[in-house]
């Protein structure tokens, strides 16, 4: 039984509802917004609200594995995967998109009509991404940019999660949204230099019939820097402390980037990058960092930082 249910369960992808964790900023933001919401009543609601998530991405991975599995029959890796192995029967598994995709927005509705809204989003966004004729992970830059959308959507999932009805910080949201892209982008430039093979590449992914090195890292450091300016909106505007966390965001950048170059890059699989220890280590430190400005003032910043010059007129 265990050997017939197992490829399901596979291409649920459970071991990706880490992703969840981008749900955590909005979380954070959203109390040091407004701090009375926080109580044992917003703790369950946020449990609740990991599950629906978590629901919904497992529906929309399961849609992704059907539709991907004839052209992930030509990748060295994804070629392993359930679908194309053939231990998957497909009506069962389209069965399994739609009552998991029925429960993660059933979970979300109890939640409030906002996080509900949010939760449909990612599902169509989902839809979006995989289904014909949009099926917008076919181009190029699109593909990015349709994937990566699922980063602001976490945020907000985090935020209205809380049971705060007012908007975040658009500028907050766009960040997000650019370093989702920037982190798909390496992924999209490491599975380029894996394959090694333009007219493979292609067969595998449409979309890389018009990428290249060049155009990939081009848009890897397009994305840094639009990350980089509305993150920098958004703590001139609301917390200036946040800017003392700029080093370290450049080094994890950076970092990132050097970890797409590596044979076998771990930004293929984001789920195993915890095994590259010292960039997690990393990651947890600059964490704590931004965790640690976003409640301790440092009133010497805003004298440092203060206008100096005021616009004519």
């Amino acid at each position: 039984m265990w050997s017939n249910i197992r490829p399901y369960i596979l291409i649920a992808r459970f071991d990706h509802w880490f992703k969840n964790v981008f749900m955590l900023p909005g979380v954070v933001v959203a109390l040091y917004a407004e701090p009375d919401l926080l109580s044992w009543k917003t703790i369950w609601s946020l449990m609740l609200a990991l599950l629906a998530t978590g629901m919904v991405a497992s529906s929309n991975y399961v849609l992704n594995e059907l539709l991907d599995a004839r052209f992930d029959a030509l990748h060295p890796v994804k070629k392993n995967r359930p679908i194309p192995s053939g231990l998957v029967n497909k009506p069962v598994a389209f069965v399994q998109w739609i009552v998991f995709g029925l429960i993660g927005l059933g979970l979300a509705w109890l939640l409030g009509r906002n996080f509900f809204l949010v939760a449909l989003a990612l599902w169509i966004m989902g839809c979006v991404y995989n289904i014909p004729p949009i099926r917008s992970k076919d181009k190029p830059y699109f593909d990015v940019l349709s994937e990566s959308v699922n980063n602001p959507l976490r945020l907000l999932l985090g935020w209205y999660a809380t049971g705060i009805s007012v908007l975040p910080p658009i500028s907050l949201v766009l960040a997000y949204w650019m370093v989702g892209a920037f982190f798909m982008a390496v992924k999209r430039f490491a599975e380029y230099r894996r394959i090694n093979d333009p007219d493979v590449s292609a067969g595998y992914r449409q979309s890389f019939a018009h990428y290249n090195e060049e155009r990939l890292l081009t848009s890897i450091i397009y994305y840094a820097v639009a990350f980089g300016l509305f993150f920098g909106i958004f703590l001139i505007r609301y917390r200036m402390e946040l800017i003392v966390s700029i080093p370290f965001i450049a080094g994890f950048i950076a970092w990132y980037i050097h970890l797409g170059f590596l044979e076998n890059s771990p930004t293929q699989y984001p789920e195993h990058l915890y095994k590259q220890r010292g960039f997690l280590y990393y990651c947890i430190f600059c964490g704590v960092v931004l965790l640690a400005l976003l409640f301790i003032p440092i009133p010497i910043l805003h004298e440092i930082f203060q206008p100096t010059i005021t616009a004519a007129g």
